[in-house]
């Protein structure tokens, strides 16, 4: 994938959360499937569990490697972020990479990282859809996680849309 491109490790502070007690932070969406997940309510294993984001595997893997990069907090989806968001969404792309990388995933050129645009997401919470290998997707998921169509986007689009947003206040 070009363009989002970093070597650095996702530094963030980890969280043991067999050490923590459930008590719904700020930010927690208590209707949200994903909020539910990252506060551990749904017996989901995460993969990573920090205060800015989380990841789990996908419960309907689209490739062999399916991972759900999310943001802890609860953040509406692509079309509410405003270009303060880039850094988190190359962060959970940063994230996606490491998650690979641990699970043995090498070559990163045959993995992809996009998002359902509204209205085609199935959960109103980011999530950056992480995919590997993308050549053993099957026809199904081709054409649900399609390039350049109108329901899924790149990470790099993202991030290009999001910059080219004008400043708010």
């Amino acid at each position: 994938m070009a363009g989002v491109q970093s070597t650095q490790s996702v530094q963030e502070p980890q969280v043991d959360i067999s050490k923590t007690s459930y008590v719904p932070a700020e930010g927690y969406d208590k209707k949200c499937i994903f909020c539910k997940i990252v506060n551990n309510e749904m017996g989901t294993e995460l993969l990573h569990s920090g205060e800015e984001i989380s990841c789990f595997r996908d419960i309907k893997p689209g490739a062999p490697h399916h991972y759900l990069v999310v943001p802890t907090k609860h953040v509406g989806n692509c079309k509410s972020l405003r270009k303060d968001h880039v850094p988190l969404v190359k962060r959970m792309v940063d994230l996606g990479k490491e998650i690979l990388q641990r699970n043995n995933v090498t070559d990163l050129a045959d993995v992809r990282f996009g998002f359902h645009w509204p209205p085609f997401c199935s959960v109103a919470h980011l999530h950056l859809h992480v995919l590997a290998p993308a050549s053993q997707m099957g026809l199904m998921s081709r054409l649900f996680y399609r390039l350049n169509s109108y329901w899924f986007v790149t990470a790099d689009q993202l991030i290009e849309a999001l910059n080219s947003k004008e400043d708010t206040n």
